[in-house]
């Protein structure tokens, strides 16, 4: 609500034992401002953009009463106010219509139980038709664009008389639960599979909804195909994003070797520059990135794929290429900048000029009618690649360009639909280099040789005391919490000099007594206590000035500033940060984030999360000077060894293990993998055709 609004509330009053009378809201209508001071109020609020108190007085002195009836319908008499010229009325009056527009639409879809955010993406798409379409249509507003829940949807279609079988009803099922399994990484779902998914969502019967995907088969919204083993049905983006994945590797794979290349002279050359000795597994990777227009280049911690990429580049520079450093995270392109001696590395995103489009869809700057300005690309950590965004890179790169996909195929998947990196290396479609000896000097690091033990199911010595790794027996979840908070708090910065904010934890789980969200509280408490700092309850958590933060999602809009003054557009899912500052009075909090600072609304703190504690899938992508890691008991479903794994790999120096050292040795011995439904294996290994 703006200052001058009203809202009328309609409910009942209810005894509560602790706080006496209250009243229980059912439903509510929000009021335009009613009285000449009401609209002064809410047009001073800053509510149209280019009003604020001074221009308000104005338009209210001259038109009173009628000011927002000016305003909508006869916006020209607006030009009639001191210093309001034609095109600022107009501008005014459509910023005014738009709010106007999104707040009935708000309004209107709430009777239905419809979040707000659904409604301003409904208006924002559809404008002033919105809700006549949505009526027409209840189930339109499950589509990605708009983002209602099925059950939102079929709860409103419901109330205006659609009938449980409806074919609106039956296909927007089908299509839900396919859009609603991206989210598990797939990029298709067997048609049997989908069908029984779906009864259980509507229990409309098999034959009905069989009948419903021959319809969206017939119309082209699912793709159906034969994969080897399944009767593949894809939603039709992801289905040409596949395609159009394995077409363009398989083309970069097929393309002839660089004869003008002398690949013997060019390594010595490089080896000399950098004053080292490749072993064969780096000689394979530079040799390949050499001649080659596509390489995949895999291996676990502690065999050289740094050096590699270090060699690598050197010789692309030497054959006067211009190659990007790029890798899915800001962090990880930020560790691949430092490790590679080159300060440019820069998300995927960032690299192809992300942007949210006027609908609110991703969009990206560079495509195939502006590409990047690279004849090569190095992706760091490409197992976090997920179908869409690789299908974007590809796109985006111009013909020819070299593309060097770098990272260990054993760490976790990517969050997003696809299996990029396994099904590329699988495939045997694309020339693939394995790293596997592990160097004397990493071999000596007992966190390097605990993941390779148990990347191959072996449990390690948890009773060695080596200098970067101790494991701490700890039977309880309240235990092993409380150890974990002692470890940040005193023992690691009083023992070994690493201060708290140089140290992360980590928990397989947010939920438990030694999750993320439990362990988050205690470390708050213990390094960042209440006292005279500012704070602002948002979620369940309270933000308080000096609280490590993390951004959840991609906002690509969100402004920020650097310390040289410079700024930009974007902060991107896993950007670690501390709050600097919280203005109760503006409802703004300030983070600083490794080289830049951003201004959050507070009805923006949705995108942030505190981050003393971070869930293994969360760490993806980051290294840490030191990690304590925190086994509870808890879910089966992330007792795996891929989890275990990808948490030791975060530790740069230092790893301490807190917990039950059974629980260690059946994560070990955990390898199950969920199956992710991806065609594209399949499609590369017959050379990239449908």
């Amino acid at each position: 609500m703006f200052p001058g609004e009203s809202v009328e509330l309609r409910g009942e009053w209810t005894a509560h034992h602790s706080y006496g009378q209250q009243f229980r809201a059912d439903s509510f209508t929000r009021e335009a401002p009613e009285g000449a001071e009401a609209i002064f109020r809410y047009l001073a609020s800053g509510v149209i953009r280019g009003i604020g108190p001074g221009r308000a007085r104005e338009i209210v002195a001259k038109f009173g009463e009628r000011a927002l009836d000016v305003l909508e319908s006869s916006p020209e008499k607006l030009a009639e106010v001191r210093g309001i010229t034609r095109a600022s009325a107009r501008g005014f009056s459509n910023d005014f219509r738009r709010k106007a527009g999104v707040r009935r639409l708000i309004d209107a879809l709430g009777e239905y139980g419809i979040p707000a955010l659904v409604a301003m993406r409904a208006y924002g798409a559809l404008g002033d038709e919105a809700l006549d379409r949505l009526k027409e249509n209840p189930y339109a507003m499950t589509d990605a664009a708009f983002g209602a829940a099925f059950r939102e949807a079929d709860r409103m279609a419901t109330a205006l008389g659609f009938e449980p079988d409806c074919p609106q009803r039956l296909e927007a099922a089908l299509v839900f639960e396919l859009r609603h399994n991206l989210n598990n990484g797939h990029v298709f779902i067997p048609a049997d599979k989908l069908v029984a998914a779906t009864n259980q969502l509507i229990s409309a019967g098999t034959d009905a909804l069989y009948d419903a995907l021959d319809m969206l088969s017939d119309g082209g919204e699912i793709v159906r195909e034969d994969i080897p083993g399944a009767d593949a049905c894809y939603l039709r983006e992801m289905y040409e994003a596949e395609k159009y994945v394995a077409a363009r590797l398989t083309a970069l794979a097929s393309m002839e070797e660089d004869d003008a290349v002398d690949a013997g002279a060019l390594v010595s050359e490089v080896e000399s520059k950098l004053g080292v000795t490749y072993a064969e597994g780096q000689l394979a990777a530079v040799r390949a990135a050499a001649l080659g227009r596509v390489v995949a280049l895999t291996g676990g911690p502690g065999t050289g794929k740094t050096t590699s990429v270090r060699g690598i580049l050197e010789m692309f520079g030497r054959l006067n290429l211009r190659t990007l450093l790029c890798a899915p995270t800001g962090r990880a392109a930020k560790r691949m900048g430092e490790l590679s001696g080159r300060g440019d590395a820069m998300t995927v995103h960032r690299a192809l000029g992300a942007r949210m489009g006027p609908r609110g869809e991703l969009v990206f700057e560079r495509n195939a009618q502006n590409p990047l300005r690279a004849d090569a690309v190095i992706v760091d950590e490409a197992s976090m690649l997920d179908l869409p965004l690789t299908r974007s890179l590809l796109e985006a790169m111009k013909p020819g360009c070299r593309l060097i996909l770098v990272g260990d195929m054993n760490q976790l998947p990517a969050v997003g639909p696809g299996n990029i990196l396994p099904d590329i290396i699988k495939s045997g479609a694309v020339p693939v280099v394995r790293l596997t000896e592990i160097f004397r000097q990493a071999e000596e690091s007992a966190i390097v040789r605990a993941a390779h033990s148990v990347n191959s199911g072996r449990i390690p010595d948890l009773s060695e005391k080596g200098s970067d790794m101790f494991f701490l027996k700890r039977m309880t979840p309240a235990a092993i919490a409380g150890t974990a908070a002692e470890l940040m708090a005193s023992r690691l910065p009083n023992g070994m000099g690493i201060p708290p904010s140089q140290i992360q934890a980590l928990s397989p789980s947010k939920r438990g007594e030694a999750g993320t969200a439990a362990l988050n509280a205690l470390l708050q408490q213990t390094l960042n206590p209440p006292g005279e700092r500012r704070e602002k309850p948002f979620g369940g958590f309270v933000f308080r000035e000096g609280d490590r933060v993390m951004q959840i999602r991609n906002d690509y809009d969100i402004m920020w500033t650097d310390a040289s003054g410079a700024s930009g557009n974007g902060v991107y899912n896993g950007d670690l940060g501390v709050v600097s500052g919280i203005d109760l009075s503006s409802e703004i909090m300030t983070v600083d984030f490794d080289d830049k600072t951003v201004e959050y609304m507070f009805d923006q703190l949705a995108d942030l999360e505190p981050a003393y504690a971070v869930t293994v899938h969360k760490s993806q992508g980051s290294e840490y000077r030191a990690v304590i890691l925190a086994l509870p008991p808890g879910s089966p479903r992330l007792a795996t060894r891929a989890v275990l794994y990808t948490a030791i790999t975060r530790a740069r120096e230092l790893l301490i293990i807190v917990g039950d050292p059974e629980i260690f040795r059946a994560m070990t011995e955990n390898d199950k993998r969920r199956r992710r439904y991806s065609g594209l294996r399949a499609r590369l290994m017959r050379g990239g055709k449908p």
